[in-house]
Formats: structure tokens, C-alpha cells, sequence
């Protein structure tokens, strides 16, 4: 590697990562704001002009909070859990290709970290299952009983609908006979493989729901039954690495789905124009995003048994189906 390649290599990660610190502050604002509008209320206003430094001001209140750790904790894990579940969420989007190929000052930019590996699929696949590590021991390390029924029902849930999410992945990479996200994002310039492969989104965008733990499948943090469940010992900062790493992993999740099923950064004009390219990936972000939302909004938290069984017998064989289907009608169809 060049100095000119690191020295890119560094500047990208950090925009990454100011991206998704950033993005993780104001979407809990957007969340916030559009769950009031759905709901019929205001939300929060008086912090800021319209309300846009409450952010900031959550900030500063958990970073001057008091930090507890229980006397029975085993303290080197419990300070390391939240470190462990929040750094997969920031490293996932090395893969994914965030526009294409720009020319500045006379030298083409690859807009992503290494969009063009060749087994980029596989790399978030095995990120993302890091992430069930540090919840369990978040929840194993508290010697709390409801932190570790919550630790529990997060290795159970995340390692089922992982099955699916990961059969889900196998029709982008079938359509495009790649592992490349590069590949994938190329393949759909004409047309978005969500018009072949209707059943691997929704397969993909419930386990990925499911893999985050969010509502209606946020059974690892029910607070009704578990006291908000793994990180119930946890306050401060500790927190809100906790709650940082839960927002980051739905921006991640939102820009994969983006890229194997909505075109990634593909969109009109781009080849007149690549700097749009990143804009239409944020705007697919952003609608995930607000999909994700809305359903928080609206759909009441399952049943522990009822998600599991949703979970294996009918997620897990939808996938399987939707596999052999795209599998055979590529044979047919000639590739």
C-alpha cells in the first residue's frame, strides 16, 4: 500500500465513523420526532432551534452522568461488553461501496474503504455476528438475573434469524455471481434486484429488525418483563456506548439492504453527475430508516415463543424457498 492509498484509506474510516456517530445522534432526534407526529404528540422542542441540539444536550447529560458497576460484576467484562457490541457496528461498512469512482485533483477516488473485495459478503456476515458477543457478556457480566434472561433471549433470537439473514444474502449474490458488493451494486444499474427478489427483502429487512433488536423484536431489552433487560446495570456512558452501537447497526443494516436490494448508490444522472451517487444512498438509508420506525410505532412487541417459532418455521423456510426459486429460475433462464 502507498502512502497516497493509506493516507485516503484513513480519511475515508474517519468520515465513516463521524458519519455514524453523527447519524446515530439526530436519528434518535428523527426517531423521537416521528414517533410524536405518529402518535399525536410534539416531541422533544426546546432544546435548540426546533429542537435539533437535544442530541447534544442527551450527550452532555450521559457523559457527566454517575457510572455504577455492581459489586458482584465481573468488572473487566462489564466495562469491555459495551466496547465489544459497538465496535462491529462501526467497522461493518468497510465493504460497502459508497458511490462510484470520482476524479479530484487528477486521481480517482474509490468512494468506499474496499467496495471491490472480492468476498465482501462473507466479511458482513462475519461482523455482524460479533455484535451477539457483547450483549451476552453485557448481560452474563451484570450478575443480574433479568440482565441475563435478556442475554439469553439475545443469543437465542440473534443466532435464529441469522439463518435467514444470511440465506437472504444468497440472491443478490446469485443474480449477480458475486460475493463483491461492487459486483452486486454494477448488477442493478438497470434494473434493482428488490423486482427479482421481493421475498429475500423481506426476509432480510425482518431478520435484520430481529438482529438489532429492535421493536416488535426487541425481547432481549423488554422492559415490561425484564427491566430493560441486558443493560439494565449499566448507566452513563457505559449507556450510551450501548445505545450508540443499537442506532450505528440500524444505519449499517439500512445501507446493506440499500446496496444488495435498492441499487446502492445507483440512481439517475449519476454518470453525468457520480457525486449524486452518495446522496441516493442516504436517501435509501434514510426511507429504511423511517420504515423501521414506523413499524416501532406500530406493531405491538411479540410473544418470546411466538418470535421464535416465526423465526424457524416461517422466516427460515421462506429463505430456503426463495433460494432454490432464484437458484432454478437462473438455470432455466440461461444466467
Amino acid at each position: 500500500m502507498t502512502v497516497e492509498q493509506f493516507v485516503q484509506a484513513v480519511v475515508i474510516s474517519v468520515l465513516i465513523i463521524v458519519s455514524l456517530l453523527t447519524g446515530f445522534a439526530y436519528l434518535t432526534l428523527l426517531e423521537r420526532r416521528v414517533l410524536a407526529r405518529i402518535q399525536v404528540r410534539i416531541g422533544p422542542n426546546r432544546a435548540g432551534p426546533l429542537g435539533l441540539l437535544q442530541p447534544v444536550a442527551d450527550g452532555v447529560k450521559l457523559i457527566f452522568k454517575e457510572e455504577l458497576i455492581p459489586t458482584q460484576a465481573d468488572k473487566v467484562i462489564f466495562v469491555l461488553a459495551p466496547i465489544i457490541t459497538l465496535i462491529p457496528a462501526l467497522i461493518i461498512l468497510a465493504v460497502v461501496p459508497l458511490g462510484p469512482p470520482i476524479e479530484l485533483f487528477g486521481r480517482t477516488i474509490t468512494l468506499g474503504l474496499a467496495p471491490a473485495i472480492n468476498v465482501g459478503v462473507l466479511y458482513l456476515m462475519a461482523v455482524s455476528s460479533i455484535s451477539v458477543y457483547g450483549i451476552v457478556l453485557a448481560g452474563w457480566s451484570s450478575n443480574n438475573k433479568y440482565s441475563l434472561m435478556g442475554a439469553l433471549r439475545s443469543s437465542a433470537q440473534m443466532i435464529s434469524y441469522e439463518l435467514a439473514l444470511g440465506l437472504a444474502f444468497i440472491g443478490p449474490i446469485l443474480l449477480a455471481g458475486s460475493m463483491s458488493l461492487q459486483a452486486i451494486v454494477d448488477g442493478q444499474a438497470s434494473v434493482w434486484y428488490i423486482f427479482y427478489q421481493p421475498i429475500g427483502f423481506v426476509v432480510f429487512l425482518l431478520a435484520s429488525i430481529a438482529e438489532v433488536n429492535r421493536a416488535p423484536f426487541d425481547m432481549p431489552e423488554a422492559e415490561q418483563e425484564l427491566t430493560a433487560g441486558y443493560h439494565s446495570e449499566y448507566s452513563g456512558i457505559k449507556f450510551a456506548l450501548l445505545f450508540m452501537a443499537e442506532y450505528d447497526k440500524m444505519i449499517a443494516i439500512s445501507a446493506i439492504a440499500a446496496t444488495l436490494f435498492l441499487g446502492g448508490y445507483q440512481g439517475p444522472f449519476l454518470d453525468q453527475a457520480p457525486l449524486l451517487g452518495p446522496l441516493y444512498l442516504a436517501i435509501k438509508v434514510v426511507a429504511l430508516l423511517l420504515l423501521m420506525i414506523w413499524l416501532r410505532a406500530t406493531l405491538p412487541r411479540f410473544r418470546y415463543d411466538r418470535l421464535m417459532a416465526f423465526g424457524w418455521k416461517i422466516l427460515l423456510p421462506l429463505a430456503l424457498a426463495n433460494v432454490a426459486v432464484t437458484a432454478v429460475g437462473i438455470v432455466l433462464l440461461g444466467g
